[in-house]
C-alpha cells in the first residue's frame, strides 16, 4: 500500500469554527463524521497532517499551552478511532506580522513537507477558506474546499470575485467525510 499525504485545515474542516476563535479544550468540538473520515484515510494508508492559522495566540485569547491541550484532545479522539495525525503545523502570528507561515502564504505547508519528507505536488489540501486554497496553490499542492466552517462564505465571496475564478478546478465537498470518500475512491493521488 502506497502512503499518500493529505493536509487539512483545522477550524471549520475538522472541528466547528467560531468567529470568536476556539479558545479552550471545551470549545473544541469535532464536526460530525470528521474524525471518522480521518480514520478511514489513515487506515487506507494516507498520512494526515494539519496546517492551521492560530492568531488567537498573538491576540492574547489563549496561550500555546492551551493550543497544545486542544491538539492533545484532537489526537486522543482520533486515537479512539485507531488513527493518528503525523504533524500539526500552526502559525501563532497575527495577520499583520509579516510571517511566511500564516496562510495564504505556503510556509506551514512547506514545514510539513520538510518534516515528513514529502513532495507537495498534487497533495490535497482540504480547507474552508480562500486562504487555504491560496496556500495550497502557492505550495504546488491541490486545493480542495469543504462547505463546512467558512466554506459557504468562501463560495459566496468567490462568486462575486472579479477576474479569474479562484475556485476553477477546485473540488468542492459538503464536508470532510465526503472529501475523504472521494480520496478513497481514487486509485491515485488526485
Amino acid at each position: 500500500m502506497t502512503e499518500r499525504l493529505v493536509i487539512l485545515d483545522r477550524d471549520g474542516v475538522i472541528n466547528h469554527d467560531s468567529d470568536a476563535y476556539i479558545k479552550s479544550v471545551e470549545e473544541w468540538r469535532p464536526i460530525p463524521g470528521s474524525l471518522e473520515a480521518m480514520a478511514r484515510l489513515h487506515h487506507a494508508g494516507w498520512r494526515l497532517a494539519i496546517a492551521t492559522n492560530q492568531s488567537g495566540i498573538a491576540r492574547g485569547l489563549f496561550d500555546p499551552s492551551t493550543l497544545d491541550a486542544i491538539h492533545q484532545r484532537l489526537r486522543e479522539q482520533l486515537a479512539d478511532h485507531g488513527a493518528r495525525v503525523e504533524m500539526i503545523a500552526f502559525c501563532p502570528h497575527g495577520p499583520d506580522a509579516g510571517c511566511r507561515c500564516r496562510k495564504p502564504l505556503p510556509g506551514l505547508l512547506e514545514q510539513i513537507a520538510r518534516r515528513l519528507g514529502a513532495d507537495l505536488r498534487g497533495v490535497p489540501v482540504i480547507g474552508d477558506s480562500l486562504r487555504d486554497l491560496e496556500a495550497a496553490r502557492s505550495a504546488g499542492a491541490a486545493p480542495w474546499l469543504v462547505r463546512t466552517g467558512k466554506g459557504e462564505r468562501t463560495l459566496a465571496a468567490c462568486a462575486d470575485h472579479p477576474g479569474p475564478d479562484p475556485l476553477a478546478d477546485v473540488p468542492i465537498f459538503p464536508d470532510l467525510s465526503a472529501a475523504a470518500d472521494a480520496l478513497l475512491a481514487s486509485d491515485t493521488r488526485p
